[in-house]
């Protein structure tokens, strides 16, 4: 079994990046690109949804770690209504719709099982263990994923 050691090893900061990577590719493109306003919003959203699984992971408390991940599954539902604004003005096909929105869905899932997963844990983060390594964790990433 493997132990996540970086947050890098989260399936759901796996599955964020892509989310990102999916948002930067279509909102370079066309008028979409030209939409300053939302164009930025949903860059924003969609970093913001793997920077706080990076933080959260990063303060070693299981609360402060949940309470990051709370703000990182906000994100994806922001990145969901900011997808239908950019289908509802042409600005991406009903394809990349229906593909970025179940990604982001699929984002929040793995979230939502994490936050579950911490709070039914008796691990409560190095922070609390005398002696222990900084950036180390016990969570086995094979009991995150669904």
């Amino acid at each position: 079994m493997a132990t996540i050691t970086r947050f890098e090893d989260i399936e759901a900061w796996k599955k964020g990046r892509e989310l990102r990577r999916g948002i930067y590719a279509h909102s370079k493109r066309g008028e979409f690109a030209r939409d300053y306003g939302l164009k930025d919003q949903i860059r924003r959203a969609a970093v913001s949804v793997t920077s706080n699984i990076a933080e959260g992971f990063e303060r070693e408390g299981n609360n402060e770690f949940i309470q990051l991940l709370s703000h990182a599954k906000g994100s994806c539902g922001e990145v969901c209504d900011q997808l239908y604004v950019a289908l509802d003005e042409d600005y991406i096909s009903q394809q990349d719709f229906d593909k970025l929105y179940n990604e982001a869905r699929a984002v929040s899932r793995l979230i939502a099982g994490f936050m579950k997963y911490l709070r039914e844990s008796s691990i409560r983060g190095n922070k609390f263990k005398r002696g222990a390594q900084p950036q180390t964790s016990n969570i086995k990433p094979e009991t995150l994923q669904r």
